[in-house]
């Protein structure tokens, strides 16, 4: 998790410049890496509490239509009223949403192109739980491609086909190229490399007849920028972290 320090002070002003889409029935928001999206035992503060703040001109409290791990940043979708929750629960079960990662691993493929094809499998022991690899679970595709490389690290794209718990970080590991500040299937973090993996793309249909089709891109978060510029990311001034 990153340190305190590093997490954005998410005033109702700070939170409502982080969206990045809005309409009528949906917002997408850049999420900041640190921020769980959920309350729990070791949650300080959680993203549902802020989320009064996103209300603007509608009668209700957005709602999460899903979920980031505390530590990904990037592009997060909020229903606006509860039949747009339900459409876009719809969305999500199916096939209908376009996601695009960027990871930063270490090592990295040879080839430039390929898919990760790993059913995943939750585990519970003593000490907690993680996700595994196991022909038994259930299935887990990652598609990959190679954006840059540079001294040791590649930049990766990443979209998963299925929306397993931890799915891009095992199906990374296990391909032998863990994502940089993984802190439980890579080599660990630190404060200053945290999880290099964010939400970079989200693509939504049509919610209903006459809506609008959306689509969100968030910046990378700062500690992201210097192993992606070292991997030939070269970023422009409108991608300016929040």
């Amino acid at each position: 998790m990153l340190h305190p320090s590093m997490i954005p002070i998410l005033t109702p002003e700070a939170l409502q410049a982080r969206v990045l889409y809005r309409d009528a029935d949906i917002l997408i928001i850049d999420k900041p890496a640190g921020l769980a999206v959920h309350a729990g035992p070791k949650t300080t503060i959680d993203l549902e509490a802020l989320l009064p703040a996103l209300r603007f001109d509608g009668r209700e409290v957005p709602r999460l239509a899903h979920r980031l791990d505390t530590d990904t940043s990037g592009c997060l979708v909020l229903a606006r009223h509860g039949k747009a929750l339900t459409r876009l629960g719809r969305a999500f079960s199916g096939h209908g949403v376009d996601k695009t990662y960027w990871a930063v691993v270490e090592g990295g493929p040879a080839a430039d192109l390929g898919r990760i094809d790993l059913p995943l499998k939750k585990r519970n022991d003593k000490s907690g739980w993680r996700i595994v690899a196991d022909a038994k679970g259930q299935p887990a595709v990652t598609d990959f491609r190679v954006l840059g490389r540079g001294d040791g690290y590649v930049w990766l794209a990443l979209k998963p086909a299925t929306g397993r718990t931890h799915q891009l970080r095992v199906h990374m590991a296990e391909a032998g190229w863990p994502i940089v500040g993984d802190p439980f299937y890579g080599s660990g973090r630190t404060a200053a490399r945290p999880l290099h993996l964010m939400a970079r793309h989200i693509g939504l249909p049509p919610l209903g007849q006459n809506r609008p089709a959306a689509s969100a891109e968030a910046p990378p978060p700062d500690h992201m920028r210097a192993l992606l510029a070292a991997c030939g990311c070269a970023l422009s001034g409108s991608e300016t972290a929040r």
